[in-house]
């Protein structure tokens, strides 16, 4: 399978919200292919039992480092960028990917909107402002890679803070790559990273204790990332075993056609429109 250049034996890669799920089947799959490996979450045993999985992958003490950080708090961003650099010399691949949901529904909790928020949006945006700069300087093959979701581009009803940070996830990281891309001479590649459904620390605190059918594990959705990381994609839309390519790719032209057809809001979700709705599906 062909790499991105980023991912190269010897460089180093810096991963949010590492201590399970997703961030930490990412953290270890660099970690087999070579790469020092940062892992950044909250504080806690959950990190530190993270970090001593990925080292025995590793198999150096020095290839492998635990920053406790609340990516929320822009001092925090800022120190992990510092223990970085000082440990490792460079950045790879940047992947913002701490995120939370639960809570945020309209008229909601205004305390837990704005927690919402500042990790899966302001995260991402204190990740880039703290490494890209940096990362575009060294003049190497560089990564960084945003966690989005589909519900930032469909937005079904409910959990609507959630749907705002990721939503603004996807504008972001569109105007990053825009960016980086007219930069003279810049090595430097965004990407928007869309998981489908996936087993996650989220439903096992729910209280779902065995992975749905329709999940795909963490290591799955990564080795998704990777491929199509290879293939140099922006919009990394990842199935599972439930959703199909066409089905997400019904559902976004849908949500899109809304306002080029003039239909009312989350049509999708609109008892006049079911039918047609479900007849586009079948389709």
């Amino acid at each position: 399978m062909a790499q991105h250049p980023a991912i190269a034996p010897n460089r180093a890669a810096v991963i949010t919200g590492a201590a399970s799920g997703i961030g930490l089947a990412a953290a270890k799959r660099f970690a087999e292919l070579g790469m020092k490996v940062c892992l950044a979450d909250f504080p806690g045993d959950a990190l530190e039992r993270a970090a001593t999985e990925v080292g025995r992958v590793v198999g150096k003490a020095d290839d492998v480092l635990a920053v406790a950080t609340d990516v929320g708090r822009t001092e925090d961003v800022e120190t992990l960028k510092e223990k970085v650099y000082a440990a490792f010399g460079e950045v790879a691949v940047l992947m913002n990917n701490a995120g939370t949901e639960g809570g945020g529904q309209m008229f909601g909790d205004p305390a837990r909107w704005r927690a919402i928020l500042e990790t899966n949006l302001w995260g991402v945006i204190n990740g880039v402002n703290a490494f890209a700069p940096a990362m575009i300087d060294q003049n190497t093959p560089c990564a960084i890679v945003n966690t989005g979701s589909k519900q930032g581009i469909t937005t079904p009803p409910g959990n609507t803070a959630y749907n705002i940070s990721k939503a603004g996830v996807k504008v972001f990281t569109e105007a990053l790559a825009h960016d980086l891309r007219n930069r003279p001479d810049c090595r430097a590649s965004a990407h928007l990273f869309i998981p489908g459904f996936v087993y996650t620390g989220f439903a096992k605190a729910r209280g779902v204790t065995e992975r749905p059918a329709g999940a795909w594990e963490p290591e799955q959705t990564v080795d998704f990332l990777l491929q199509s990381l290879g293939q140099n994609h922006f919009y990394i839309l990842c199935p599972d075993n439930e959703t199909t390519r066409e089905m997400d790719e019904k559902r976004i032209r849908w949500a899109a056609e809304d306002i080029v057809e003039n239909r009312p809001a989350l049509s999708r979700w609109h008892p006049d429109y079911k039918d047609a709705f479900a007849k586009v599906m079948e389709g």
